[in-house]
């Protein structure tokens, strides 16, 4: 027997498989393929457990860049209205960085299935270290938005790339492990992002908040692209359905200028609200259609179908929800009702962003030694929604909402290392780009319009004279603690909803068996 015939599927099967359906495969016409004047191809060299430490190490920075400007900034905006003499149009440094973010994500993770994840990375990465100086030299508030823009282009890539990577070079089983630090690496920066921004803008300059990811961004270009070489490849080259894209993100953008602009800056059943919505349907039917009579669709729909994507997208995407809805509005609900200062809400905020970082390394090390590994997702979302649930109850102690906001972060991060890894073990090899793109695309989504869906149930508990933000906060101090906390029940109540949804997504999703276990250097040889 020869080289290739010892290797083939064929061969294999008569080999391993039940008589029965050996037999049928002996049956089966078997093709010779005469490989005697193929060239050699040149194996790659496996990646050594340090290897792989030190593209993991790479990877977590060029994710907390990323991370770090979604929260450096807030804290210096005071002072850039100041220096610019703009107030009005400081709320755009941070919706401009979302928007693109969000718009670009799709479209980064499939590039990376296109033209492999060197190129994507470098992109990215590139165009955000543009962003940042082109951020830090802006002369004015138009060029300073404008360059926040396109810092998101670079920094909504970041986040599906880095995840694809880790799916390249970790199997699927012992994935969620790493998936729970870099949930650390988002926590870390939640916390010391406006710590870091308040002390630049206070000590040093808030040009500051983006010089320092040139140094950042280096080092993880240092560090990264000289062991890029050796991780395993799985993009395919095919043509890009740039008209599928486009109408992705233009449908993305619009959608997310209708979330941020309804009931704030519009009314919600005003003409130019209704409009932006009819755009936004529109161009998303469009994008149906396309990409259901596209060869190549930018993102194919049977991608998005079966038994494991959608659910473990929606389970992500109402856990992720959730946490972003509550970490947005808990502020004013600390200020009314319990008399909290700007830092103290600050510190108040911890359990709900730390503790999720526990969650997700209990699910992550469940995963690598149990074969029923959603179990843990199922009961860590639906204990998340009792914690909720017991929020509306009554008005608690301090102490008490603390507890409860910590055991529900606890609950709800079990869901994103299960979510993350059950999309990409359950899709090819050539599409895991794809397909994480899209699932941060949805989380983002998701997270916008909790924000929004929550910030509606206030307005209308409270009534649709106050203000939730922004400079006018006075109506916002002149209310009772007691009709804030009646309110906060129907958010807590629709918090809940969100966590029961995602338990049951995670109990309708199957339950695919990981790859593994194999380590990192098995899977790169």
């Amino acid at each position: 027997m020869n080289r290739f015939e010892r290797h083939s599927p064929q061969a294999a099967g008569r080999e391993s498989l039940p008589e029965t359906i050996a037999g049928e495969l002996a049956e089966l016409p078997v093709e010779v393929i005469d490989l005697s004047d193929a060239p050699p191809i040149a194996p790659r060299a496996p990646l050594t457990q340090s290897e792989v430490r030190t593209i993991l190490m790479s990877l977590m920075l060029t994710m907390f860049l990323a991370a770090l400007d979604q929260t450096i900034v807030a804290t210096a905006l005071p002072t850039i209205g100041r220096q610019f003499q703009d107030v009005s149009s400081l709320s755009w440094v941070i919706t401009a960085y979302l928007l693109a973010a969000t718009a670009v994500a799709p479209v980064f993770g499939t590039l990376s299935d296109i033209y492999g994840r060197r190129l994507t990375i470098i992109s990215a990465l590139s165009l955000f270290i543009a962003g940042s100086i082109a951020c830090a030299l802006a002369p004015n508030m138009q060029v300073l938005i404008l360059a926040r823009g396109l810092q998101g282009i670079g920094g909504g890539g970041i986040l599906p790339i880095v995840q694809t990577i880790i799916s390249d070079v970790v199997t699927p089983r012992e994935r969620g492990r790493y998936q729970a630090y870099f949930s650390g690496v988002w926590t870390a920066a939640g916390i010391g992002g406006p710590i870091l921004g308040g002390v630049f803008a206070e000590h040093l300059h808030w040009t500051m908040i983006f010089w320092i990811n040139l140094p950042l961004g280096l080092a993880s270009l240092m560090l990264l692209l000289p062991r890029m070489g050796k991780i395993p490849v799985f993009h395919r080259k095919r043509q890009i359905d740039w008209l599928g894209g486009v109408l992705l993100m233009a449908s993305a953008v619009i959608f997310m200028l209708v979330l941020t602009w309804g009931g704030n800056r519009y009314l919600w059943l005003s003409p130019a609200i209704m409009a932006m919505i009819g755009a936004a349907v529109l161009l998303a039917g469009a994008f149906v259609w396309h990409a259901g009579h596209a060869a190549e669709p930018f993102l194919p729909l049977p991608l998005l179908g079966g038994t494991v994507v959608p659910y473990a997208m929606a389970a992500g995407g109402f856990a992720m929800g959730a946490m972003i809805g509550l970490t947005v509005h808990l502020p004013l609900y600390y200020e009314v009702v319990y008399h909290l200062s700007a830092s103290e809400t600050g510190l108040a905020l911890i359990p709900l962003a730390a503790v999720t970082t526990v969650g997700a390394a209990i699910a992550g090390r469940t995963m690598v030694h149990s074969k029923h590994y959603k179990r843990v997702a199922i009961a860590g979302t639906a204990f998340a929604a009792l914690a909720a649930f017991a929020m509306t109850l009554t008005m608690l102690p301090l102490w008490a909402l603390l507890v409860l906001l910590a055991l529900c972060a606890l609950g709800l991060g079990t869901a994103f290392p299960v979510s993350v890894v059950s999309i990409q073990n359950a899709v090819a090899r050539a599409q895991v780009g794809t397909a994480t793109g899209a699932m941060n695309f949805f989380r983002a989504l998701m997270a916008s319009f909790t924000v929004a869906a929550f910030a509606a149930i206030l307005l209308m508990a409270l009534g649709p004279d106050i203000s939730l933000g922004g400079e006018h906060r006075g109506p916002v101090n002149s209310i009772a603690a007691a009709d804030m906390v009646g309110a906060f029940r129907y958010l807590f109540a629709a918090a809940t909803a969100m966590l029961a949804l995602a338990s049951l997504c995670m109990i309708l999703m199957e339950e695919k068996p990981l790859a593994g276990p194999s380590t990192p250097v098995e899977m790169a040889e």
